[in-house]
Order: C-alpha cells, then structure tokens, then sequence
C-alpha cells in the first residue's frame, strides 16, 4: 500500500515537472527574437564555451538537432537551447540518483 502512493506521488511529481518545462518553454520562446535562426558550429562553441572540436562532436552526437546545409551544420536555436535544456535536467538527475 505504502508502496503504490510513492508510485502514485512521484508521478504526479513527474506531470507537475513536465507542465513545469512545458510553460517555461513557452515562456523562453516569446523572449526570444528569431527562436528559429540557425546557429552554426561557431556559435554553439562560444556559448558553451568548448574548443571547435569539441563543439563538432556536438553537434555528431545523435541526441543534437543540428541539420546540416550543404556543409554548414547548423541547428535552429530553439532546438538548441531544449536540447541542452534536456542535458541539464538529466545531469541534475543523475547526481540526484548517485547521492542517494
């Protein structure tokens, strides 16, 4: 019994998280000028600060939205800015779960 209300807990906990991204996101996008202005290698390498390489690996791992033009990889900012949104919430999770 006690069982099935952590189970039934940590799922609403779950939906309030997720409706939580859904409005944040929704709430970035109208702060942003052009949420669909394809940024290149360069400019996801500043602001993440990485070396070239390491941005291009980046943007080779199968989890990154880039989208390649001719030879100009590219990704829309939007796409960019959930995907790394994503990568910090799992990272968040996966100290959480190494913690307890």
């Amino acid at each position: 019994m006690e069982e099935q209300v952590k189970t039934e807990v940590k799922e609403m906990m779950k939906f309030d998280k997720d409706k939580l991204k859904e409005v944040m996101i929704v709430e970035a996008i109208k702060k942003i000028n052009y949420p669909f202005k394809n940024w290149t290698v360069q400019e996801v390498m500043k602001d993440l600060k990485v070396s070239e390489a390491t941005a291009n690996a980046i943007f080779k791992r199968k989890d990154f939205p880039s989208v390649n033009i001719g030879k100009t990889k590219t990704v829309t900012l939007l796409a960019y800015l959930i995907w790394k949104m994503d990568r910090k919430e799992s990272e968040v999770f996966e100290n959480e779960s190494k913690a307890k």
